[in-house]
């Protein structure tokens, strides 16, 4: 979180359910050393009181444009040109629509129009409203502006559906705005990136798959975009949402995540393997069901490809960079698949560990390259990313392919 140290940032929450996650925002945001200004509009405060804010923050926190102790020095004015981002967390529809018209008929929405400071927005709404063509309209407008989009999630809601429209949690939020001010490093450079597991059939309803979650691999493909670069994430079966402004191709057994990447991995310049790619897959698949009619079940399985070794073998081929899951012996097997494989990094973790690895929120890496390596201590998915596209970009520029 070095980046967010001594920036300013102005929050500003509107009248959304999601506004009590806002609290713990501002906390984080304090925890990471930035200077917090809270900006509620009236229907905000119907939801979350201005004295939590102001207690979390440490500041005054305004709600009214019209309020003579702020305004008799032009206050609008003076916290526009204060932030160095502004974030809405969280962004109604009705929000941003406002947004999306110009109106500066509050104090929120009048500060956004008078800075240039970078604005986002973190959308928390009901899945109707979110799908509804008129915010779909205004989103592409606002996105178009250059304002940044964070989320949303998709899950259970306040009202009791299911699906997009809830707001990112607090954490994710901040890996957002870290983002927001990494130097584009990787402008103009093209990155694949493969992700989740492969699902290997059985049958019409069995299949052969891991544990992989996509997490990581899905972080990866942000991380990248954040710095700038263009990115075509090939994912297996994953329910991670799409990271913004990447390009993403589904597949499901490894032989067509092996036939995709062949296919386009002369376009891109860094090839980062982080899917959990199945090594065997049946040697036939039933067309219909097995039934349960033996006590015993043989299965002949064949090799599936090697994806990253194969991208590592091509002549001109781009910067490589594999994943090693590993249960045990994790430096030595990992070092040992990058010399075996070719690739110029490589990123090992231990899985089977509670909290990490596989299906979790966080992850520690031990990096190893021709000559070196390094370790990426326990943190969250995101930031583990964030580190890891940092030194891909190092090592990248270095050998000048």
């Amino acid at each position: 979180m070095e980046r967010l140290k001594g920036k300013h940032i102005l929050l500003g929450v509107t009248g959304g359910i999601a506004a009590y996650k806002s609290a713990e925002l501002v906390r984080q945001l304090r925890q990471a050393d930035t200077e917090v200004r809270v900006v509620l509009t009236r229907a905000a405060a119907q939801f979350v009181t201005p004295l939590t804010f102001q207690a979390l923050s440490g500041y005054p926190v305004p709600t009214d444009l019209f309020d003579p102790g702020a305004e008799s020095a032009m206050g609008h004015i003076e916290l526009a040109r204060w932030a160095d981002a502004i974030l809405i967390a969280p962004a109604t529809a009705h929000t941003i629509a406002r947004l999306t018209h110009g109106l500066a008929d509050d104090l929120l929405a009048t500060i956004c129009l008078a800075s240039s400071a970078p604005l986002a927005l973190a959308p928390a709404m009901n899945q109707q409203m979110w799908f509804n063509q008129a915010t779909r309209a205004n989103i592409h407008q606002l996105k178009e502006r250059g304002v940044h989009l964070f989320g949303p999630a998709e899950g259970d809601q306040a009202c009791g559906e299911n699906g997009p429209g809830r707001m990112l949690e607090p954490e994710q939020l901040l890996q957002q705005l870290v983002a927001l001010f990494t130097p584009p490093f990787l402008a103009g450079v093209q990155v694949m990136v493969t992700a989740g597991p492969t699902l290997e059939d059985i049958d019409p309803v069995r299949y052969l798959g891991n544990r992989s979650s996509g997490k990581m691999g899905y972080a990866v493909a942000a991380a990248a975009q954040q710095a700038g670069a263009e990115v075509v994430l090939i994912s297996g079966v994953s329910s991670q949402p799409r990271p913004e402004r990447v390009k993403c191709i589904n597949v499901r057994s490894a032989v067509e995540m092996h036939e995709t990447v062949m296919q386009r991995v002369h376009q891109c310049d860094i090839f980062i393997a982080a899917a959990a790619v199945a090594d065997y897959r049946p040697q036939q698949q039933s067309k219909q069901k097995i039934k349960k009619d033996y006590s015993h079940l043989k299965l002949e399985l064949v090799r599936n490809p090697d994806i990253l070794a194969d991208v590592c073998a091509l002549a001109d081929g781009p910067f490589c960079v594999g994943f090693a899951a590993e249960t045990e012996r994790v430096v030595e097997h990992a070092q040992a698949k990058r010399v075996a494989k070719g690739a110029d990094m490589i990123a090992a973790n231990r899985v089977g560990l509670p909290g990490s690895g596989f299906e979790g929120d966080e992850n520690a890496l031990e990096i190893f390259w021709p000559g070196g390596g390094t370790t990426l201590p326990l943190n969250s998915k995101p930031e583990i990313a964030r580190q890891l596209v940092e030194l891909i970009g190092q090592h990248y520029k270095q050998t000048g392919k």
